[in-house]
């Protein structure tokens, strides 16, 4: 998000523990600021949910699921013009298990990617609360009642999550976001000067804090009518804030940004508890803007706030003891072996990893921009991670795409679906030690089942601005099996086809790769 476009200088936490028990604006009745909660209160089927077999994945409707997609930037809801419709039955038959959907954001229109889903016109921006008047928002449109609820909003929001529900779609659904600048919290409709009850009157800063009782009252409000309204699907799973940051001098401290995603979330946890529902519950701890600063991601596995943890891959990320260049915003670094190992060390951890948005190449409508994010997609999938990046060719009126990018970018996501769906990833780990030396230039990592089955992802790890990335690699991929005989296939990520199938035996062995530009899949099961 736009976190990146100005990291080297942002940030953002404070009081009213009471408003935890705040179940509504004070004075005004649920019913009469929308209709009555939501009366089915039958039993709903199990949500999706980490698998108990394999801690880095998920159980949805009885199977095992890796979430994969190559996403829509986010405002399916939000944005009045997108036909959300043609973009999930475009997603579902490429094999694109998750989207992700913020409920309240919108960016900013900027030159960078201008056309993007997320930055609605303001007379189609569509949010929880209708614009009535009197007076008009820092945008020109009317101000908005905080006191009623919008049943457009709620509208799109229903029929967008059962549609994806019927389309086996999990949707990652954004509750708050950082509002990264002044210009961005002038969009808010919880900035004073855009709502008739003039909450939010302090600095953007502050949004994500408790400072403001009011203005975290209404917070509270709204994050419990988001759980009314979407606890009955069975398809969805909450993150608490899109890229939560602070550290700014006066401002709200990463403690402070933490304390409130904490009431958040505990928030969430009760209302959900109350419906007699459970969902997950995703995202990351605070990051500080200070650019000499390291985001780390010890406390996120560590704590029992989150069940998922979110990374956007992005320099200094600090795991372990250990800092890693996963490269920079929009910048069309591949870093393939710097994320190669941050994921091997993320799938030490007790909870799934999401590579949720990466943005290293998304605005580049390109080959050279597609490849490497089909590489680190694939990458973060043979470390037991889950991948999403913002697909840029998607757009209001071209929801499925582009012709190009549906014939490259989005059926290569479709081929790496198919390739990890067709194997029993549960009964397997990241394993390593099965691959040993393998041609110049190449990075590989890859999933095993020992003595049974075995995948792997031999890549060119050269940087774009190398004059021999994307040349032919060749030569030979050193491997340890146990004893037995073998069954080897190699898999073009590209096409999609399997080929040149070969019998191997157990032991030390040396297998001659074909040739290959930029990537090749294998395989190899044990012959039975």
């Amino acid at each position: 998000m736009q976190r990146r476009q100005f990291i080297t200088g942002l940030g953002v936490l404070g009081a009213a523990a009471c408003a935890l028990g705040f179940r509504g604006v004070q004075g005004i009745q649920r019913e009469a600021m929308f209709g009555a909660e939501p009366s089915d209160t039958k039993r709903v089927p199990s949500a999706l949910a980490v698998h108990p077999d394999n801690l880095r994945y998920f159980l949805f409707r009885g199977k095992p699921l890796v979430l994969l997609a190559a996403s829509e930037h986010y405002g399916s809801i939000v944005n009045r013009r997108f036909d959300f419709d043609r973009y999930l039955l475009d997603a579902a038959a490429r094999k694109q298990t998750v989207t992700r959907t913020f409920l309240l954001y919108r960016e900013l229109q900027s030159p960078r990617n201008p056309y993007s889903p997320l930055k609605a016109e303001s007379p189609d921006f569509v949010t929880p609360w209708p614009r009535t008047g009197p007076g008009r928002a820092r945008d020109g449109e009317l101000k908005y009642d905080l006191n009623r609820w919008n049943r457009e909003y709620f509208d799109r929001l229903h029929r967008f999550l059962s549609s994806a529900s019927k389309l086996g779609i999990v949707v990652e659904l954004t509750v708050f976001s950082n509002t990264y600048s002044e210009d961005v919290w002038d969009l808010n409709p919880l900035r004073d000067a855009n709502n008739l009850q003039e909450i939010g009157k302090g600095t953007w800063q502050e949004y994500l804090s408790q400072r403001d009782p009011e203005l975290f009252g209404r917070q509270v409000s709204y994050a419990r009518k988001i759980v009314q309204e979407t606890s009955q699907y069975d398809n969805i799973y909450y993150e608490i804030c899109n890229e939560p940051g602070g550290g700014f001098a006066n401002e709200p401290s990463l403690a402070e940004v933490d304390a409130w995603q904490e009431s958040i979330a505990k928030v969430l946890r009760e209302e959900m508890k109350s419906l007699g529902r459970h969902h997950l519950l995703s995202g990351q701890n605070a990051f500080s803007y200070k650019p000499e600063f390291s985001q780390a991601f010890g406390a996120s596995y560590s704590g029992k706030m989150l069940d998922v943890v979110n990374v956007h891959p992005l320099p200094h990320l600090l795991l372990k003891g250990r800092e890693y260049e996963l490269g920079n915003f929009m910048s069309k670094e591949l870093q393939l072996a710097e994320f190669r190992d941050f994921f091997l060390a993320a799938a030490k951890e007790p909870k799934p990893t999401v590579s949720d948005e990466d943005n290293a190449a998304s605005m580049y409508l390109d080959d050279a921009g597609w490849t490497i994010d089909r590489k680190r997609a694939w990458m973060a999938v043979m470390c037991g991670a889950h991948y999403d990046f913002i697909d840029f060719s998607i757009q209001a009126h071209l929801e499925a795409g582009t012709a190009e990018s549906q014939r490259k970018i989005r059926d290569w996501i479709k081929h790496l679906s198919g390739f990890i769906s067709s194997f029993d990833f549960i009964r397997a780990n990241p394993e390593q030690d099965w691959i040993g030396g393998m041609p110049e230039h190449a990075v590989a990592a890859g999933l095993a089942i020992p003595g049974q089955d075995y995948v792997a992802y031999v890549a060119d790890g050269r940087e774009i601005t190398d004059p021999g990335a994307g040349q032919p690699i060749a030569g030979e991929l050193s491997l340890r099996l146990p004893q037995g005989d073998y069954s080897l296939r190699f898999y073009s990520p590209v096409s999609g086809q399997r080929f040149d199938s070969r019998k191997i035996s157990g032991g030390d062995i040396k297998v001659s790769l074909p040739a290959f530009e930029h990537d090749l899949a294998l395989r190899i099961s044990l012959a039975k």
